[in-house]
């Protein structure tokens, strides 16, 4: 499937899953769960952290398509030490924790979606990572990919 030569048909299809995930009906067996709701809260609030974290540490590398930047340094500091994209990793606990706030079922399973949707584009994202930095290969088998120090 065709996703643009800079990878743009990554960046609609997750916008088209935030936003589902964003206006999913609070519904199904969650509501048994009240204890769902704080913990939704904390890791909401962690994932907007790791988040802002993340975007402080890429600075002028920062791009919403999965091609790097013409002028893109390897960052391997602040987050990037314990998640190769913070970013996206930010995305779903955050998109995980809304779901489990609003106890919405329909929300879990789209941040499902959306982890796999993530775990493609960065393949993407790596291949041209790998063509730009040869000392990428080494930092991809230091640091994990999405969930810091699991997978």
């Amino acid at each position: 499937m065709g996703m643009g030569r800079r990878g743009e048909g990554y960046v609609v299809i997750q916008f088209l899953l935030f936003f589902a995930i964003a206006f999913a009906p609070s519904w199904g067996p969650l509501h048994a769960l009240p204890v769902l709701r704080p913990i939704g809260a904390v890791l909401f609030a962690l994932g907007a952290l790791l988040g802002l974290w993340g975007l402080l540490a890429l600075g002028r590398n920062l791009t919403p398509l999965p091609h790097p930047r013409d002028s893109n340094q390897l960052v391997q500091h602040g987050p990037y030490r314990i998640v190769r994209h913070p970013i996206y990793a930010a995305v779903l606990i955050g998109a995980f924790g809304y779901s489990l706030f609003r106890f919405s079922f329909l929300g879990l399973v789209l941040a499902i979606l959306l982890l796999a949707l993530f775990d493609f584009k960065t393949r993407r994202e790596e291949t041209w990572l790998v063509e730009r930095h040869p000392d990428y290969t080494e930092y991809r088998k230091r640091v994990r990919k999405l969930i810091p120090w699991v997978y």
